[in-house]
């Protein structure tokens, strides 16, 4: 099953382990160590990041993004959605089956 199959609002995501991010002029950038890759997540990707340093459900990202750039919830959705996506293809987040 592919990963775009389990996500969904209730998904609860967590940060892996290995990843040095950086506030760097309002974007957040990152190393993960693991690949040797850089990352530059962006203003909307760092907020996405730091609402995950604790295990949060998808919903809760949705939310913390609708707020802070004032963006209708349907948009929040469909781009949190897409970027935790790719997070996780990344290998940068896993699913936290613990919650």
């Amino acid at each position: 099953m592919s990963t775009a199959n389990v996500l969904s609002l209730e998904t609860v995501l967590v940060q892996q382990p290995g990843n040095i991010a950086s506030d760097m002029d309002g974007e957040k950038v990152m190393l993960n160590i693991k690949n040797g890759k850089y990352y530059n997540l962006g203003e909307v990707g760092g907020e996405i990041w730091s609402a995950i340093a604790q295990p949060a459900p998808v919903s809760r990202i949705v939310e913390v993004i609708q707020q802070t750039f004032d963006v209708p919830a349907e948009t929040a959705e469909r781009d949190v959605l897409e970027f935790v996506h790719s997070l996780l293809t990344e290998d940068l987040v896993a699913i936290d089956s613990a919650s």
